[in-house]
């Protein structure tokens, strides 16, 4: 009958088993050292072994009331707040420039303005720790922040500028013509429809900060130790099942965002379909 599924042929239904059970195999492949770490954090022995001697908090407890692993995480937070304010700003602002400029030379520009997610972190760190160095700004929070903002601001560009596709600039033009001022105009017809896209981009740029560590590695001094610049050196150092908790923290952080990305990204889908 017209409202049943269409019947698979025997091909289709090996093909669509063997995408599953690969698809399955993949899964595990990629979550198996997430889940191998977790149980770990909850170990009461003071090495990293399993079977497990026992569970306890203390790692937890120990991360929690650590000068240490605590300086780390506001370093973290700091850097990763600064650094998305300014992403959002600067990528916002190219990806309206990019979506109204009709030139020739415009993919060249998106190219360029999108080569930090392309090019390799080591590469990356390396040409802004030497074009920030003569300048004083290594071993510090603002070139951090900076060198944050330039590795998170594309994912901004990206975001935002996906949201501009199926806005109508008509409505900022005939806004201007109704006497709006160009802020106003962006505040009130433009930021609600970019809203979603916006905030996706500010997500995707606070994780990229804050999971962040061959920049710190190669531009941060002794007072910016970030979250994840303490955990490699942990592991080089001692290795401490503090780590597997701050591991722990740290993948619950990122799960939260891409979640939280991920019901902006439904709902912007909904708006749209409701248009």
């Amino acid at each position: 009958m017209s409202g049943d599924a269409p019947l698979r042929t025997d091909s289709q239904r090996i093909a669509w088993s063997a995408t599953i059970i690969l698809s399955t195999l993949v899964f595990i492949f990629l979550m198996a050292p997430i889940l191998a770490i977790m149980p770990l954090s909850f170990s009461s022995g003071s090495y990293l072994t399993y079977p497990l001697p026992g569970f306890s908090l203390r790692w937890y407890d120990e991360f929690i009331h650590s000068a240490r692993w605590m300086a780390s995480v506001k370093n973290s937070m700091i850097i990763g707040v600064a650094s998305t304010v300014l992403s959002v700003v600067l990528g916002t602002l190219a990806a309206l420039g990019l979506a109204q400029w009709k030139s020739r030379f415009k993919p060249l520009v998106l190219a360029i303005v999108l080569s930090p997610v392309v090019v390799p972190g080591v590469i990356t760190a390396v040409g802004l720790y030497f074009f920030f160095a003569p300048i004083g700004l290594t071993g510090s929070y603002s070139g951090l922040i900076l060198a944050h903002t330039a590795l998170a601001t594309p994912f901004v560009v990206i975001t935002v500028g996906a949201t501009l596709q199926s806005f109508d600039m008509n409505l900022a033009r005939a806004a201007a013509s109704l006497g709006a001022s160009p802020l106003d105009a962006f505040r009130r017809v433009i930021l609600p429809l970019i809203l979603p896209g916006l905030a996706s981009g500010a997500l995707f740029a606070f994780a990229t900060s804050f999971d962040e560590v061959v920049i710190v590695l190669f531009m941060a001094g002794p007072e910016q130790r970030t979250l994840p610049r303490e955990m490699f050196s942990g592991i080089r150092e001692n290795i401490s099942p503090t780590i597997t908790a701050a591991a722990v923290i740290l993948t619950t952080v990122s799960v939260v965002l891409l979640a939280t990305m991920e019901g902006l990204r439904r709902r912007n889908e909904r708006l749209k379909g409701n248009a």
